[in-house]
């Protein structure tokens, strides 16, 4: 797979243990008929760890973005990983779809008003804290990851 410019493979940062070497908090495949209990499953496994407000809103409704895309444009079924590790909450979104056309994978710009679709990447980039993307003929993975509040990760 290859990553977007501007942008780095899931598992590259250095904060970033791999999902194998911190405690998940979702494991889990999904489809059509799962993304409303995807996002639900995100929320409060998330609010349970300490995020909270529009950070925890925000959050979920870029993994729901991503989630969505899966279902829309890469065939319909997609893995999700939620973890804890390095003072932030991870998210992995896979699919086994044919990857992200490369004009896709430029930084994303504010979407014009009446263009319809567009905005789930968009969205995800103004509500996390790094998202990366790695992609080519046999799937994508996007990584989302959000800082969580110190008291949340002291506990």
């Amino acid at each position: 797979m290859r990553s977007a410019p501007g942008t780095s493979a899931p598992g590259s940062s250095s904060l970033d243990p791999s999902p194998s070497e911190a405690p998940q908090l979702l494991d889990r495949r999904f489809g059509r008929d799962e993304i409303a209990v995807v996002r639900h499953e995100v929320s409060g496994r998330l609010a349970a760890a300490g995020l909270s407000g529009d950070r925890l809103q925000g959050f979920v409704l870029a993994v729901n973005e991503v989630i969505t895309n899966v279902v829309l444009h890469a065939g319909g079924q997609g893995r999700a990983v939620l973890w804890l590790a390095g003072g932030s909450a991870w998210c992995t979104v896979t699919d086994a779809g044919p990857g992200i056309p490369a004009h896709f994978l430029r930084p994303p710009e504010v979407p014009d008003s009446f263009e319809v679709g567009g905005r789930g990447i968009w969205l995800a980039h103004q509500l996390c804290d790094e998202v990366t993307v790695a992609t080519g003929p046999i799937g994508t993975t996007i990584g989302l990851r959000i800082a969580l509040p110190r008291r949340a990760t002291s506990a």
